[in-house]
């Protein structure tokens, strides 16, 4: 078998990697991704595939071939993706988001690749990950696997990236027969506080963007469309009915402040946690620490974990579009995207022994923000211990207020409504999916200093011992505002020696969503690390003009160490755009200053899951 020198340096950075645990064997031998089997593959479009509602989707199933194109007889194990964004789309956000399923099918793989109910050449109207749809996820995972297809085996595996991989997860719960493993990348949780209303204010950068891209990629014609015609009209009728009875309504619920803007059935539906305990095949999670399913894919992690679920997750220094594609992927130390994937689906799907497989890629493993080195854990929450700051002092424009370990002084701080908050930062690239960074324009807003200068700054003195964080984080800040609400925008940054302020993550909470659910909040140490906020219309409760209130903010979690001579800093904004903005109803509200206070009485404080120094 041959292998590149890039293949050879990424097997012995693997077996290194494991060598430095006390699991790996010595006489391990090293895994390198095996050859192909089959010169070319060939590919059948738009196979119909029937759902029990009558309604056809359709599939791309491509094979194995010979050297002159000719399908290969036999049966192969199968690996399945559904897609919101037309596989018909030459390079589109179906195939960035895939990547090349050829690699797959020359190793004796058949790729099936299905448009989603209601989106590129399938039949039925779209209306994303209803119950209706989370059925079809497991239906087609039953027809890819049943005997009746001459090409299958019977054994599946799914794999493919955000839309993609929230499908995974939902033909998983389905626990249809014949699913093997899956492979989601920057998969979500929790779709309402994962991205569609961060903290209770609206997502205006992405979701529009989001679901204009499903729209206009289901306008394309079927390929089917001229052997078909009535199937053809039917499909467009569809789409019409799609962008009329879910698309617009929802944006314009939302907008106006009503029931769309709040959680609840409709996005409990579409949340992958709370089918997630139902999923019991092995599953390897790709992450980003800049991606929009940041919060997500790590709480995925954990619930599989605590379930005894084989799972793995590598979370690196990517936005969406980066952690889509996996490009980035081989520096975690275990491979490329597909080779990692090639080799989980050979274990898992078509059954060949690797007894090295957990000794080389651990549970967890885990990029470090500014240091640039990557780590292995057992769990996303593990060794690290609760270590909380307190705000003291006030912050004057230019002039920041103090994080201290005790001895806080009292100070009040005011926060301006200054509505371009966060228009050149990373929060920007971040909830535009990564698009500034993909054109090349990201990296002029990388220095957060600028930005905070728009709101109230506190930051601790020079750490002489590097301070490291994994995790999600609690901003607790005592606020009040002569409107009775607003929103916070809290992002977290190391500051370094001459100055430059690198945001590490962020959160936000509107403060009449300030209601906290204990039970389903996550405390370290007795101290709470992650918020849980009902965000339901009868949850919500405006402060009194001028009252004070604990308001707890959810800062997305992060992999990240302040390095000796660097300070850490939180800012605190009225505004995060293009991210977010006030619905309709609550945007003059928004448009007052916040008062931030801190003292004895009103201890406003940031608690971070600190991992301990080495003894």
């Amino acid at each position: 078998m041959r292998r590149s020198a890039l293949a050879l340096l990424l097997a012995l950075a693997t077996v290194f990697a494991g060598l430095a645990t006390a699991e790996t064997s010595s006489a391990q031998a090293v895994w390198a991704p095996r050859s192909e089997d089959y010169p070319a593959a060939v590919t059948e479009t738009d196979v119909a595939i029937p759902m029990s509602d009558g309604v056809v989707l359709r599939g791309d199933v491509q094979r194995p071939a010979d050297s002159d194109g000719r399908p290969v007889d036999g049966r192969f194990p199968v690996l399945l993706t559904i897609t919101a964004y037309n596989k018909a789309v030459p390079d589109g956000p179906a195939s960035a988001a895939l990547g090349d399923p050829g690699y797959f099918v020359k190793r004796g793989y058949v790729q099936v690749t299905v448009d989603a109910r209601g989106t590129g050449g399938s039949g039925g109207s779209w209306a994303a990950f209803s119950a209706r749809e989370n059925t079809d996820a497991g239906e087609i995972v039953g027809w890819a696997a049943s005997p009746e297809r001459p090409w299958s085996t019977g054994s599946v595996g799914m794999h493919g990236a955000s839309y993609l991989g929230i499908s995974q997860l939902f033909a998983a719960a389905n626990r249809p027969a014949g699913l093997k493993a899956i492979f989601p990348q920057v998969p979500a949780a929790d779709t309402y506080r994962d991205v569609v209303a961060s903290g209770g204010a609206l997502d205006v950068g992405f979701i529009p963007l989001w679901l204009g891209l499903v729209t206009g990629t289901g306008l394309i014609p079927p390929a089917y469309g001229a052997g078909e015609p009535d199937n053809a009209l039917q499909m467009y009728l569809s789409r019409v009915q799609g962008a009329t009875g879910f698309t617009a309504p929802m944006l314009l619920s939302a907008t106006l402040g009503l029931d769309s803007a709040f959680d609840g059935p409709f996005y409990a539906e579409r949340s992958p946690i709370n089918v997630v305990d139902r999923i019991d095949v092995p599953t390897f999670l790709v992450g980003g620490e800049y991606d929009l399913f940041q919060r997500g894919t790590p709480m995925v992690f954990d619930r599989l974990r605590e379930r005894g679920v084989p799972v793995k997750m590598i979370f690196g220094p990517w936005d969406h579009l980066q952690g889509s594609t996996g490009a980035g992927i081989g520096e975690a130390g275990h491979g490329t995207l597909q080779e990692l994937q090639l080799r989980w689906f050979d274990r898992y799907v078509r059954g060949l022994p690797d007894p090295a497989l957990d000794a080389d890629i651990p549970p967890l493993t885990w990029h470090e923000i500014n240091s640039g080195e990557w780590h292995h854990a057992q769990g996303w929450i593990d060794e690290q211990r609760a270590t909380t700051f307190r705000l003291s002092g006030a912050s004057f424009p230019g002039v920041p207020g103090k994080l201290v370990a005790d001895d806080a002084e009292q100070g009040q701080s005011t926060v301006a409504p200054v509505p371009v908050s966060g228009l050149c930062t990373r929060s920007a690239n971040q909830w535009t999916a990564g698009l500034p960074n993909a054109v090349g324009i990201s990296r002029l807003c990388e220095d957060n200093r600028w930005n905070d200068l728009s709101g109230a700054i506190f930051e601790t003195d020079p750490v002489t011992q590097p301070l490291r964080v994994r995790g999600p984080i609690n901003a607790r800040l005592y606020t009040s505002t002569p409107t009775g609400n607003g929103m916070l925008s809290v992002s977290v940054s190391s500051v370094s020696p001459t100055g430059e302020v690198n945001r590490l993550t962020g959160g936000w909470q509107v403060l009449s969503h300030r209601a906290l659910d204990e039970s389903r909040s996550r405390y370290l140490d007795g101290q709470l690390i992650q918020p849980y906020h009902p965000f339901t219309k009868d949850a919500q409760n405006l402060l009194q003009p001028g009252e004070i209130a604990p308001i707890d903010v959810e800062v997305f979690p992060t992999g990240a160490v302040i390095p000796p001579g660097h300070r850490l800093r939180i800012s605190v904004q009225a505004f995060d755009v293009p991210h977010l903005l006030p619905t309709l109803r609550d945007l003059p509200a928004a448009l007052s200053p916040l008062t931030i206070h801190s003292s004895a009485q009103h201890p406003s404080q940031i608690t971070l899951p600190v991992i301990p120094a080495p003894r």
